[in-house]
C-alpha cells in the first residue's frame, strides 16, 4: 500500500475509462481488416482525400511565406502550452467581465452534467448544435438523449451521421465515408415529410436538409457549440465553418453553451491573423473560411443573452504533463494529416475507434484516455497504426512531429506492458550475443530457416511466437553462409588480402 504526502506531485487523471468516445471496442488491426473489405468506403475515401489534397497544395503553394506561417503557428501554440494555466485564468476573467459564465470540467462526465443542468434550467427539451469535436469526444448527444433532451446537429455532414445513427469518420468531413446515394436513402428514411421523389443531386439534398433545419433554428432556444479558438486577451471565442448553419446557432437562440478543450486558448487577438490563414488552407483547401464567427461574452440586445463557456480537461492535463507528448496539444483540428495518410485513406476513421482518427488521433487518443486502462486496451494498438512515412509531419500546419510522437508512444507502450514474449525474446537474444560461442551456434542454427523460404528466397510464414511478425511482412531467408564463416574461409581471407593490396596501390598512386 502506497502513501501520499502533502506536496507530493500526482499524475494528472486521464479521461475516465468507459465514458465518451475515446476508445473503440476492438484493436486497430482487427477493425481495419473489416473496413478494408468495404470497397465503397475505400472509393469514397480515396476520391475525397485526393480532392482535398490537391486543393490544399494549390492554396498553400501560392503563399511565399507558408513555411514562416507554419513556424509562427508552432511557436504560438508552444508558448500557449508553456503558459496554459495563466492563460486559462485570464480567459475566465475576460469572459466573466463581458457577462459570460465560465465552468471548469475535469472530464467528460462533469462537462455533460454541466451542459445538461444548464439546458434544464432553460426549460427547453431541445438544443441545436454547431459541429464540435469536443462534444463528440465526451458523448454529449448520447447523454442529453438519455435524460430526455433532443440534440439536433446542424452541420450537414454531422446531420447525415446523426440521422444514420452512425459515427463520424473524419475530423473535418464526418460523413466522408458516405456517398450521395447513401445520403438520399438516409434522408428519405429519417427526415419527416421529405419529398419521396428526392433524388441524389447534391443541391437537392442540401435543400432538403435546409428545410428540415430551418424550423429548428427558428424555434429552439438553446444552442451548444465548440470553439476553434478562445482568446485569453479579450475573452473572445471563434468558430469557423463553411455552411453558415453554425452562425445561425450562435446568433438566434437565447442561450449559448460552448464546450471548449483547454488547449484551444490563444494568448492574443492578433494570433488569429496566423491561424485564420493556416486553418482553412490546411483543412478545406480554401483561402479563408466562408463563415468566421466571433463573439465576446454577452452583448445586450444582440445574440444570445445567456452565455456559458465550459472549459474541458478530459485528459488534456495528463497530455500536458508528458514532456514529449504535449506537442500533440498544438493540434488545431485541421485534418490535413488524415488527408495525406495512406493508412487512413484505406482503413477509414471508424477503425481507430475514437472521435479523433488518423495520425493525430493515433497520438492524441492514447494521451487523453490512456493505453492500459484495461486488459488488451484497444488504444494500445493506435501508435502502431502508421507506416511512419512522415507525410503527416510535412502537412501539419503547426509542424507537429507526429511520427516521432508515435515512436515515443510505442516506447511507452512497451515499457508499460510488463513481461511479454517480445521482451523475453530480446532478452534471450542479448544473452546469446554476449557469448561468442552461443552466437556462432545460433548463426548455424538460423541457417536451417532456409527450408521455410519459397522460391523467391523469402519466408512468408514464421512459426509461433514469431507469426505476428510475418503476418504483415516477409522475411529474407538466412544466407547459406554467415559473414563470420565466410571471413574465416579461404575465399574470405583471399578477398580481404586482395582488398588490402588494392588499398595500398591506390595510396601509392595518390602520392
Amino acid at each position: 500500500m502506497s502513501s501520499t504526502f502533502l506536496g507530493m506531485p500526482a499524475t494528472p487523471p486521464r479521461s475516465p475509462y468507459g465514458t465518451g468516445n475515446l476508445r473503440g471496442d476492438r484493436k486497430f488491426p482487427a477493425a481495419a481488416r473489416d473496413e478494408l473489405r468495404n470497397e465503397q468506403l475505400r472509393r469514397n475515401l480515396g476520391k475525397a482525400t485526393r480532392t482535398i489534397r490537391a486543393k490544399r497544395l494549390n492554396v498553400t503553394g501560392e503563399l511565399p511565406d507558408w513555411e514562416q506561417l507554419r513556424d509562427a503557428g508552432s511557436a504560438i501554440k508552444t508558448d500557449t502550452m508553456n503558459r496554459l494555466p495563466e492563460l486559462l485564468e485570464q480567459l475566465e476573467r475576460k469572459v466573466t467581465e463581458r457577462g459570460g459564465t465560465v465552468h471548469w470540467a475535469r472530464d467528460g462526465v462533469e462537462a455533460n452534467e454541466i451542459v445538461a443542468r444548464l439546458v434544464r434550467a432553460t426549460g427547453s427539451k431541445e438544443v441545436i448544435k454547431v459541429k464540435s469535436m469536443a462534444t463528440q469526444e465526451i458523448g454529449l448527444n448520447e447523454h442529453l438523449e438519455s435524460i430526455g433532451i433532443t440534440p439536433y446537429e446542424t452541420d450537414l455532414a454531422e446531420l447525415i451521421v446523426q440521422l444514420a445513427h452512425d459515427k463520424p469518420s473524419h475530423i473535418l468531413v464526418p460523413a466522408i465515408h458516405r456517398n450521395r446515394d447513401e445520403i438520399r436513402q438516409i434522408f428519405l428514411k429519417e427526415i419527416p415529410g421529405v419529398d419521396p421523389r428526392l433524388d441524389n443531386v447534391p443541391a437537392h439534398l442540401a435543400a432538403a436538409a435546409r428545410a428540415y433545419l430551418r424550423e429548428k433554428f427558428m424555434t429552439t432556444k438553446v444552442a451548444v457549440s465548440g470553439a476553434n479558438f478562445g482568446i485569453a486577451e479579450t475573452g473572445t471565442l471563434s468558430v469557423v465553418e463553411s455552411e453558415g448553419n453554425g452562425r445561425m446557432c450562435l446568433t438566434l437562440p437565447d442561450t449559448l453553451i460552448t464546450v471548449m478543450g483547454i488547449e484551444k486558448v490563444l494568448p492574443r487577438y492578433r494570433d488569429l491573423e496566423v491561424f485564420l490563414q493556416l486553418l482553412p488552407r490546411s483543412s478545406t483547401g480554401e483561402r479563408m473560411n466562408p463563415y468566421t464567427s466571433m463573439w465576446t461574452g454577452v452583448t445586450p440586445g444582440d445574440g444570445p443573452q445567456d452565455f456559458h463557456l465550459v472549459l474541458l480537461d478530459n485528459g488534456r492535463t495528463a497530455a500536458l504533463a508528458d514532456r514529449i507528448g504535449r506537442e500533440a496539444l498544438n493540434c488545431i483540428r485541421c485534418s490535413a494529416c488524415l488527408n495525406v495518410c495512406p493508412v487512413y485513406e484505406r482503413a477509414g476513421g471508424h477503425a481507430y475507434g475514437s472521435t479523433y482518427p488518423g495520425p493525430i488521433g493515433a497520438v492524441l487518443t492514447p494521451q487523453l484516455a490512456g493505453m492500459h486502462a484495461a486488459k488488451d486496451d484497444p488504444n494500445s494498438s493506435l501508435p502502431y497504426a502508421s507506416s511512419l512515412c512522415g507525410a503527416c509531419f510535412d502537412a501539419c500546419p503547426v509542424k507537429i512531429d507526429i511520427p516521432s510522437l508515435l515512436v515515443e508512444l510505442r516506447h511507452q507502450h512497451t515499457e508499460q506492458s510488463g513481461t511479454t514474449a517480445e521482451k523475453l525474446a530480446m532478452k534471450a537474444a542479448a544473452g546469446v550475443m554476449r557469448r561468442p560461442t552461443l552466437f556462432t551456434a545460433a548463426q548455424k542454427a538460423a541457417g536451417l530457416g532456409r527450408v521455410l523460404a519459397g522460391r523467391d528466397g523469402k519466408i512468408s510464414h514464421l512459426p509461433p511466437p514469431f507469426n505476428g511478425w510475418s503476418d504483415s511482412r516477409d522475411t529474407a531467408a538466412p544466407p547459406k553462409q554467415s559473414f563470420r564463416a565466410w571471413l574465416a574461409s579461404d575465399e574470405g581471407a583471399a578477398t580481404m588480402r586482395a582488398a588490402a593490396e588494392d588499398g595500398r596501390n591506390q595510396q601509392q598512386e595518390e602520392k
